[in-house]
């Protein structure tokens, strides 16, 4: 970080505490000043969702993205506290046209991290992308190899997908989600032998219009994992979740449906998270076009939900990703949205918990940014704090690619 932008970080700092301590008026005024842009990687076109798992063993969350226009999946290492506000270094782990969605998994069981990229449009087919044993190759693209999931082909616009033990059997299987015709909820089994790819066979469990999240949970506390999702068209839209039935009965079976909420809304991407400390998992959701909702979970059993709504934040895009996490530390779960149809708005703001139903918004991005996208909550430059990473699809034409807003609300001390 250069002397101005340290100089910069703790001008806001002293901003924000001086806002937080002499009233509404001169909080009002320090919140919007935008927070410190990084930028991650801006060499293709169409970023479009981030998902981070550690890949290398070194405590650092890495990061994998597809490039929906550009029609390349890639992969990006953590170079480390000091230098994460630089290009992270980075390897295109294969060509996917139309790509929504990456997301790691070692999916042949050899120990290595590998992708599965998910892809809509006319290529209708899900990608695994292989990665080489030796980690010292990790970022050698000619040690890749991507090789098409067979019972994916041609079957359904894929538009999401993440690794999830089902069964209790072998290692983690896949659930994935698709758009459009025929559209719907799959599971993927992982066989005995992963590394035979024509062996991963998919069960069909919903019916869906366009899946935006899916997330693991075992919501009836059953010992299996059942799943969360969003569904923003069709009969079936709305934020839902289906009820994993066993291991006697999930091959075959469509999986119970129950509805949490938004059925009324073209629901967008979700997040879980307990946000009244009741012990139980609540669901947060934006909806188009300016609709932010929290879904109340107010049985143990998942059966009856309480929604609650939440003020959308003014000059911003319309609502598409929500994450949760404690942003300035006060023990209070605080809320962060990015939003799509942004020129010349806020793309990215947080919601600050004032407790009592009162939520105070406060600026992230700027104007700067037309299309945002799914968000992550971590410490990406070890000053304990959780900074944003999303990724911009339409600024300038290209996007501003894959990035990261750094928290102003803690100084380094290294």
């Amino acid at each position: 970080m250069s002397y101005l932008e340290k100089l910069y970080k703790v001008f806001l700092c002293f901003c924000l505490c001086m806002g937080h301590g002499l009233g509404d008026s001169a909080s009002a005024n320090a919140v919007e000043t935008p927070w410190v842009r990084h930028t991650i990687d801006d060499s293709s076109r169409g970023a479009d969702g981030v998902k981070v798992r550690d890949v290398n063993g070194d405590g650092l969350l890495d990061i994998t993205t597809g490039w929906e226009e550009g029609g390349v999946t890639r992969v990006y290492i953590h170079p480390g506290y000091s230098d994460a506000g630089t290009k992270w270094p980075a390897v295109t782990v294969g060509k996917t046209p139309s790509v929504e969605d990456a997301v790691f998994c070692d999916l042949n069981a050899d120990g290595a991290v590998d992708v599965v990229s998910s892809c809509e449009g006319n290529t209708r087919c899900m990608f695994v992308h292989l990665a080489p044993e030796d980690f010292d190759m990790y970022l050698n693209p000619q040690e890749w190899e991507t090789e098409p999931l067979p019972d994916t082909m041609g079957q359904a616009q894929w538009m999401f997908a993440i690794p999830l033990q089902v069964d209790n059997r072998n290692g983690p299987d896949l659930v994935i989600g698709s758009k459009g015709e025929n559209a719907s909820v799959d599971w993927i089994m992982a066989p005995g032998k992963p590394e035979n790819l024509d062996q991963w066979h998919r069960y069909p469990i919903s019916q869906a219009g366009w899946i935006m999240s899916l997330i693991g949970s075992d919501i009836d506390a059953d010992g299996d994992n059942d799943i969360i999702l969003s569904d923003r068209r069709g009969q079936l839209r709305g934020v839902r979740w289906l009820e994993n039935p066993g291991e006697n009965g999930n091959r075959r079976t469509q999986w119970q449906n129950h509805f949490i909420g938004g059925r009324d809304l073209e629901v967008m991407f979700i997040d879980v998270a307990d946000m009244n400390a009741d012990g139980l998992d609540d669901v947060v959701v934006t909806a188009r076009r300016r609709h932010l909702f929290w879904f109340e979970r107010i049985s143990r059993e998942g059966a009856r939900w309480r929604r609650h709504n939440i003020p959308f934040p003014g000059n911003m895009g319309y609502g598409k990703a929500v994450a949760v996490g404690d942003i300035n530390k006060d023990g209070l779960p605080d809320i962060v949205i990015t939003g799509a149809e942004a020129a010349g708005k806020s793309g990215v703001k947080w919601l600050e918990n004032e407790s009592g139903g009162k939520w105070r918004p406060h600026e992230i991005s700027g104007i700067k940014g037309i299309k945002f996208d799914r968000i992550e909550l971590f410490d990406l430059d070890g000053d304990i704090d959780l900074d944003v990473l999303t990724c911009e699809e339409r600024e300038g034409g290209a996007g501003l690619g894959v990035i990261w807003y750094e928290n102003p609300l803690t100084t380094k001390s290294h």
